[in-house]
């Protein structure tokens, strides 16, 4: 049985997809985006190892508390860097009756990533600009990728939520966010856009782990910024 490589998990988690959940963040990812908040889930050494069997009979013992939407999160880190893991947990998942549900940049497209999301009941996408210099300067791919893996969502009908880190200066105009909402409103399986605020509390992982917050310059939005521009998605 395939092992992954586990940084952390959050066994009532409630930010992490539909209802509660059992949210499982993965090590190791192959971007370097200038807004991560989880710097200490870069590198692909570390992490404890665990099997999809370990893994799915401690989220059993939560399942009373998932009712009709919660289940298991797959986050990162980038899940789709232990593909084979992945799906074999939430194949396992699904055997118990659990929902499934995984958190990705949507980076990385292959054969282990199709088979992966025929398991998946949801998946939470980053759309992190709507630019293709932003992403290859703060994200370090194309943004191409994101796009072409959301064509794959709707080809396969998954429920979809696209997700955007609203970062003052880069994001923030309402002309990004529009484009962000005709990209939902062209694929069918996006049924819900969600609007995070960037957020500076992960500068003291930064520190300790020795290394420059790439945005650590930039201001965080207001609440009126934030209810304003989600006004023009809704």
């Amino acid at each position: 049985m395939t092992k992954g490589h586990v940084h952390s998990i959050q066994s009532l988690a409630a930010l992490d997809g539909p209802g509660v959940r059992f949210a499982i963040f993965l090590q190791g990812c192959n971007l370097r985006c200038g807004c991560c908040h989880n710097p200490d889930t870069h590198a692909f050494e570390g992490g404890r190892e665990y099997t999809p069997d370990e893994l799915i009979a401690r989220a059993v013992r939560y399942k009373e508390y998932f009712g009709s939407e919660g289940g298991i999160t797959l986050s990162g880190g980038e899940p789709l860097c232990q593909a084979d893991f992945a799906t074999e947990l939430f194949t396992l998942a699904h055997k118990e009756g659990i929902n499934t549900c995984l958190d990705t940049s949507g980076s990385l497209l292959s054969d282990r990533t199709r088979a992966l999301l025929a398991v998946c009941d949801r998946v939470l996408l980053d759309i992190k600009y709507t630019a293709e210099e932003q992403y290859r300067k703060h994200v370090g791919c194309s943004m191409q990728m994101p796009l072409a893996f959301l064509a794959l969502l709707r080809e396969m009908h998954i429920p979809t939520t696209l997700r955007q880190v609203i970062i003052p200066t880069l994001n923030d105009s309402e002309e990004s966010v529009r484009r962000l909402a005709a990209i939902a409103a062209a694929h069918s399986c996006v049924d819900k856009v969600e609007l995070l605020p960037f957020r500076k509390l992960c500068t003291v992982k930064y520190e300790s782990l020795g290394i420059p917050f790439p945005f650590a310059h930039l201001p965080e939005p207001s609440p009126e910024t934030m209810a304003h521009l989600e006004a023009l998605i809704k």
